[in-house]
């Protein structure tokens, strides 16, 4: 906000050339405010602003940016300010703009790091991708059991500054096994002859490099930590997972998941920057896919055609019956799919589930049945439209409603579990496919309801 009302005044120092007084004035902003205002500038004006900041505010201005104007800025700069760049990025920072790159691209800026940066670069892309090994950084501080407090304190002041986090401190042994993590605050507060040993109590919760990073996300809300280590299968500490990139994942997983319950393939990039065949694709399959299941439903319709030609009226209401239970059978599967992505409830809750639902089902189905039977009523005084059977094609309609409700409540609920059971993606269990399978049910419910109750009357 800040960078937005500021932009005409730092546009007028760059046509005037009053670089000195930019460069102080960007001296008390922060990072992500200087990189919301090179978004709104021009090319030529990122980077001019951008060669006015020292390495360290540069690097991590940098972070801030989406990834496009990452690139721009890039092929803007010169190959030695843009080493400099990735010299003194963040690692994890670092690999997650590889991981966007093109392997070309990627090994072209992989060579414009120091000997250093690139054996960490390589060896953290070497982690499969969506693993946690891809979000870790190797900055962090840790300490023998035997230091004393004194030269924990002086270890911190001497190699914390380029460090992700100084919240934890962690403790390993003479192999590089994590034995403990301890709190910044229980060295600040102990006595300086102490040693760490005594603080001590080797309770502490790891993550696997192996592991996927949706197991992360579930540790940082599990456990409330502002950062987690990452051992190998030897326990061996090689990095830690700071929060603001769990932050990230989390993000991305809740954007794949709302895409998939629209019926759409997940975008994996903004919505206004994929190209537009791109996203055509993503959305036509499954398109297609609903478009034949609603075949069906025509289907469905051809198989009564007999009972529509004598009882015209029954038409009428085919689009109240099929949404409802299509709107009930979404709603169901939105819960459940995220009830599932929080934890709220596992693949072995499904019977608990079923009776839930079963219950729910019945409730609104009814709460329906009555709005429809009072609907019909109120025109029926008002103008007879539905003869003098009216009151048999009420029950019907009320009947079929707490029948379709009841059906596309459990199909919804169910319907994430199965796809669980097989290996999918439960929010792949899509609001419109739900509707879909339950729209040609619930025809068949209608219709055969609608047999049985006007049966000698209207049929």
């Amino acid at each position: 906000m800040l960078s937005r009302l500021l932009q005409p005044e730092i546009q007028s120092l760059i046509e005037e050339r009053q670089l000195g007084i930019l460069k102080e004035i960007l001296l008390d902003w922060t990072p992500a405010d200087i990189a919301e205002l090179l978004i709104d500038l021009s090319e030529k004006e990122r980077v001019i602003i951008f060669r006015l900041l020292s390495k360290e505010l540069a690097a991590d201005t940098f972070e801030y940016m989406d990834f496009d104007t990452q690139m721009e800025l890039l092929k803007s700069m010169g190959r030695e300010e843009s080493a400099v760049i990735l010299n003194e990025m963040d690692p994890d920072d670092r690999t997650a703009l590889f991981e966007e790159l093109p392997s070309a691209a990627a090994k072209q800026l992989i060579q414009l790091l120091s000997n250093e940066e690139r054996r960490i670069a390589v060896t953290l892309l070497g982690y499969p991708e969506n693993s946690v090994g891809r979000l870790m950084t190797p900055d962090y501080i840790a300490i023998k059991p035997s230091y004393t407090i004194q030269q924990t304190l002086d270890y911190i002041r001497e190699h914390g500054k380029n460090k992700e986090t100084l919240n934890i401190v962690y403790v390993i042994d003479d192999k590089g096994k994590l034995i403990d993590d301890i709190k910044i605050k229980e060295f600040l507060l102990a006595p300086l002859d102490q040693v760490v040993a005594d603080l001590m109590d080797e309770n502490f919760v790891a993550l696997h490099v192996y592991d996927d990073q949706e197991t992360a996300v579930e540790a940082f809300k599990k456990y409330d930590r502002v950062a987690l280590p990452v051992v190998d299968r030897a326990g061996i500490l090689i990095g830690i997972v700071t929060i603001d990139d769990v932050f990230d994942v989390a993000e991305e997983e809740v954007t794949e998941d709302i895409q998939k319950q629209a019926a759409v393939e997940a975008l994996d990039e903004p919505y206004s920057s994929i190209p537009l065949l791109s996203m055509i694709k993503k959305r036509a399959g499954w398109l297609a896919i609903l478009f034949l299941g609603e075949m069906f439903t025509a289907s469905a319709m051809a198989f009564f055609e007999d009972e529509i030609a004598k009882a015209v009226i029954l038409a009428l209401f085919v689009p109240l019956i099929i949404s409802s239970g299509g709107n009930s059978g979404s709603q169901a599967a939105t819960l459940v799919v995220r009830a599932m992505a929080l934890g709220e409830v596992t693949i072995k809750d499904w019977f608990f589930v079923i009776k839930r639902e079963l219950i729910t089902g019945l409730t609104l189905g009814s709460i329906l049945a009555v709005i429809g039977f009072f609907r019909i009523f109120v025109w029926q005084m008002a103008s007879h439209i539905y003869g003098e059977y009216w009151l048999y094609v009420a029950i019907t309609v009320s009947i079929s409603l707490v029948g379709v409700v009841i059906w596309g409540t459990l199909m919804g609920s169910m319907l994430p579990f199965i796809l669980k059971k097989l290996g999918f993606d439960p929010a792949s269990s899509s609001a419109p496919f739900v509707a879909t399978l339950v729209d040609v049910t619930g025809l068949v419910i209608y219709f055969s309801v609608a047999i049985i109750t006007l049966s000698g009357k209207l049929l």
